[in-house]
């Protein structure tokens, strides 16, 4: 007998095989539970035949022991009922010329389907037909599984990262996967982008409305181990067999453990989730319209909003992560490209952002150690459709900072404000114009032996940002008033300029702000 977990046919998808339609079948009552799964067909005329069964079976029976006694034929239809089997099909004949009311007004009680077939049929055939097809599709189903879990352990044997994984499972499912955390918040998707997107859309609300049912093609199953449940993968939609994609559901479930588990020291799966949200948000390769239901789906408040973007230059993502929960601040914290961590505040409306971002900031450092290290902001946006920009502003100002001599203040949170002409340069640094500017006026530092770029280029540097204070300069490099002249005279003889010159030395300065841009 097949267990509950094998492919099964539908009570609705038997009676619409050609064999079974042969014998005109009618349903006489339980038509609205013709969905229930029919995993094997029985032919029985015994009278407790409900004493056989385990469940999921469909009867076929003539009724012949039945005929003449009505209490035995409601007994009939009650023990099938109490025996959890899918259906009986009662074939029209010598026992019963036309339907028995009474084993049908049974049926319709219990909610147990009842067919009745009004012309001779050769139950064998019915049998056989069904018992093939449960054959086939146990096999299918088997293969699928197998396939699906070879492919899925080579690719985490080669290291590939979890959206490879979820891709293999969606090509298989054929309809949008997400895994999410125990709260419904959504951690990584699959499957169609359009297709994704409408499930997104409205994500809290049909997740926690579809609960734990599996209607309408929901396959769940948890992920976890140790005894410890951490999130679940969801099929949505599923069109296939419902047992086929429990099994594709716990294989791709195996396959995630395994994963997580091996993963090591790699970002957990909620970091993912923010690092892949915040990626496509600042590459604007994505339109930012399409991933407000992604933004929706992890949790992140997106209605009625302030948003602020923030960025930090060698910032621990898990510290800054800490640092919002610590506050209670709702936003997503992610590791960007060379070093920066972006960090996307959303407030309230009447919530004062310039303020929430500078407690935040200060609240940081703390935790942190990080003194010195500052926090770079955009101007805060109440638009979704300017995040990006607010994004790549955050990450222009934290660029400028860090060419920005660490002897100089700056404020906890820096914005474009703050940055002045250093901002600009920064944004002009790969023009071959400005490029060609630099090497021309710094020649006389750069060129030779390095040694000038090591001791006067920082001298240099010093005494330019401090606002050619000479007092200030000496004091941050450890000299002498005297040694400091000596060296900005050596200074100002390579570069053949004056620099108590105002103009020439802003021409040097640009200069210098455009090289130090260039090199990072």
């Amino acid at each position: 007998m097949p267990t509950a977990s094998e492919p099964a046919l539908s009570v609705r998808q038997v009676l619409g095989l050609e064999r079974v339609l042969a014998g005109e079948p009618e349903v006489v009552a339980g038509a609205s539970q013709l969905d229930r799964p029919v995993r094997w067909v029985h032919v029985a005329e015994a009278a407790d035949v409900g004493v056989m069964l385990s469940g999921g079976e469909m009867v076929l029976t003539t009724g012949v022991l039945l005929a003449g006694d009505v209490e035995a034929q409601a007994e009939y239809i009650r023990s099938l009922h109490r025996a959890e089997a899918a259906a009986v099909v009662l074939g029209l004949g010598r026992a019963f010329p036309a339907t028995p009311d009474v084993m049908r007004r049974a049926a319709e009680r219990c909610g147990l389907p009842m067919v009745v077939l009004h012309r001779p049929f050769p139950f064998a055939e019915l049998t056989e037909e069904v018992q093939s097809r449960l054959v086939q599709r146990k096999f299918a189903a088997v293969s699928l599984s197998e396939a699906v879990r070879t492919a899925l352990t080579g690719l985490i044997t080669a290291g590939a990262p979890l959206q490879r994984l979820l891709d293999e499972v969606a090509g298989h499912s054929a309809c949008p996967v997400v895994v999410t955390n125990l709260a419904h918040r959504v951690l990584a998707t699959a499957g169609e982008r359009s297709a994704v997107d409408d499930v997104l859309r409205d994500w809290e609300r049909i997740a926690r409305q579809a609960g734990g049912s599996e209607g309408d093609g929901w396959v769940r199953a948890e992920l976890g181990g140790r005894g410890e449940r951490w999130g679940r993968i969801v099929l949505c939609g599923y069109r296939g067999d419902g047992a086929t994609g429990r099994l594709l559901a716990d294989r791709a479930a195996e396959a995630l453990v395994l994963h997580r588990m091996l993963g090591g020291p790699a970002p957990s799966w909620e970091e993912q989730s923010a690092q892949g949200l915040l990626t496509d948000l600042v590459s604007g390769v994505v339109p930012a319209r399409q991933l407000l239901p992604r933004a929706r789906a992890a949790g992140l408040p997106v209605n009625r909003r302030t948003f602020v973007p923030l960025v930090v230059r060698d910032g621990e993502p898990a510290q800054l992560d800490r640092v919002l929960r610590l506050l209670g601040m709702p936003g997503l914290v992610a590791e960007l490209a060379d070093g920066a961590t972006a960090v996307l505040l959303s407030l309230a409306r009447d919530q004062d952002a310039e303020a929430l971002a500078t407690h935040f900031a200060t609240r940081w450092r703390t935790e942190s150690g990080e003194h010195k290290t500052v926090v770079a902001a955009a101007d805060p946006r109440t638009v979704w459709d300017d995040v990006p920009a607010g994004l790549r502003e955050a990450q222009h100002v934290a660029d400028a900072v860090a060419t920005t001599p660490t002897e100089l203040d700056l404020p906890v949170v820096v914005r474009l404000r703050d940055v002045h002409l250093r901002g600009l340069i920064r944004l002009l640094r790969d023009d071959p114009h400005v490029q060609s500017f630099a090497e021309r006026e710094l020649d006389g530092l750069l060129c030779g032996d390095g040694t000038a770029e090591q001791e006067l280029l920082p001298v240099l540097r010093t005494y330019l940002a401090t606002g050619r204070n000479k007092s200030r300069t000496a004091q941050l490099h450890h000299v002498s008033r005297p040694a400091l002249y000596r060296r900005l005279e050596a200074i100002e003889a390579r570069l053949g300029v004056d620099l108590d010159d105002f103009e020439q030395a802003a021409s040097v300065h640009i200069a210098l702000l455009a090289h130090d841009a260039q090199q990072g």
